[in-house]
C-alpha cells in the first residue's frame, strides 16, 4: 500500500452514504416494474433515507383521434377509472414492499417523467429504470432517458432485473467534460464508501497521455476525500467504451458505474452519445448518471 492510499483509508469519511438522506421513485402496478420498486426500497433501508413513491400516468384519452365520432363518453369514463385503479394499486404495491420504512406517497394524474422532475426538487437521488427498456409508453413510464437530462439530481439506473445495490466496488467512467465531473461530485458518497473505485477512461492512442494526466487527477482529488481510487486508461474506439466500462465492473465485482449523461434533444426526440445510450440500454450493472 503507498503513502498516499494509507491517507486516503486514514481519512475515509464514516458513513459517507448518510449524505443521501431522500430518494424518490416512480412506482408502476405492473409485475415488469417491481424490480426498480424492489431495489428502491433496500436502498433506502440501506441508508436509513426517506423514500418518497409517485404514481403518475396520463389518461390515454388525451391523445385519442376521433374523427369518425365512434367513441362516446363511456370510454373517457373507463380510461378514467383504469388510470385510477392503477394508481391504487402501485400505492397498494408501495406500501407492501415499504411497511416499516420512511416513506411517503403521492399520486397525480401527469406525464411520468415531468412529474418526476418536479419532485426531484425534493430529493437527493432518483431511482429510475428497473423495467424492460424497449417498453416505452410515455403516457405510464417515467422514461430513464428523459430523467437523466431534466430532473438535476443525479439518477441511479437499476438493471432490468433488479438487485441490491452493495457499491463495494465502483466504476467511475471518465471524460474530461462537466458531466464527468459533475457526476463524480454527485457520486462521492457512494465513492467514499467503497472499498474500490477505478476511474477509467477510454480514449484513441493519440490521446493515452492526456487521459493518464486527466484519471491521475481525479484520483489524487478523490483521494482527499477518502475514496480509495486508482487510474486505469484502456486504449480503444469510442463505441467500444461501454464495453470496456463493463468488462471492468465484472473484472473487479462492481455493480455499480458512475458516469456523466451525454444528450440533447432534436426535433422533440432525445439524443445521447454513444456511451450514455449502451449504458441506457444496457444497463448490467447500476448506473449513476448525472447531468
Amino acid at each position: 500500500m503507498t503513502l498516499r492510499e494509507d491517507t486516503a483509508r486514514k481519512i475515509r469519511p464514516q458513513g459517507a452514504l448518510s449524505a443521501i438522506r431522500s430518494l424518490l421513485v416512480h412506482v408502476e402496478p405492473g409485475a415488469a416494474a417491481q424490480p426498480r420498486l424492489a431495489a428502491a426500497v433496500a436502498l433506502a433501508e440501506k441508508l436509513d433515507a426517506h423514500l418518497t413513491g409517485l404514481g403518475a400516468e396520463m389518461s390515454q384519452a388525451a391523445g385519442v383521434s376521433d374523427p369518425f365520432g365512434l367513441l362516446g363518453s363511456d370510454w373517457t369514463v373507463e380510461l378514467a377509472a383504469l388510470l385510477q385503479d392503477n394508481l391504487k394499486r402501485a400505492e397498494t404495491a408501495f406500501r407492501a414492499k415499504s411497511a416499516g420504512l420512511d416513506v411517503e406517497w403521492l399520486a397525480v394524474q401527469a406525464y411520468p417523467a415531468a412529474a418526476m422532475a418536479r419532485l426531484a426538487r425534493g430529493a437527493d437521488l432518483v431511482i429510475a429504470g428497473g423495467a424492460p427498456v424497449t417498453f416505452t409508453d410515455d403516457d405510464r413510464v417515467a422514461q430513464t432517458a428523459e430523467l437523466v437530462l431534466q430532473c438535476g439530481r443525479p439518477v441511479l439506473v437499476v438493471p432490468p432485473t433488479g438487485g441490491r445495490l452493495r457499491g463495494e466496488a465502483v466504476v467511475v467512467a471518465w471524460k474530461d467534460t462537466r458531466e464527468a465531473r459533475r457526476a463524480v461530485a454527485d457520486a462521492l458518497p457512494f465513492l467514499q464508501a467503497a472499498e474500490e473505485v477505478v476511474v477509467q477512461e477510454v480514449c484513441g492512442k493519440e490521446s493515452h497521455d492526456a487521459a493518464q494526466a486527466h484519471t491521475a487527477a481525479v484520483v489524487q482529488n478523490l483521494k482527499r476525500h477518502g475514496v480509495l481510487a486508482r487510474a486505469k486508461v484502456t486504449v480503444g474506439a469510442a463505441d467500444d467504451a461501454a464495453d470496456e466500462l463493463e468488462a471492468t465492473a465484472h473484472g473487479l465485482g462492481a455493480d455499480l458505474i458512475v458516469a456523466g449523461g451525454y444528450g440533447h434533444t432534436r426535433l422533440g426526440e432525445w439524443v445521447f452519445g454513444g456511451v450514455t445510450r449502451n449504458l441506457l440500454q444496457q444497463p448490467d450493472h447500476f448506473v449513476l448518471f448525472s447531468h
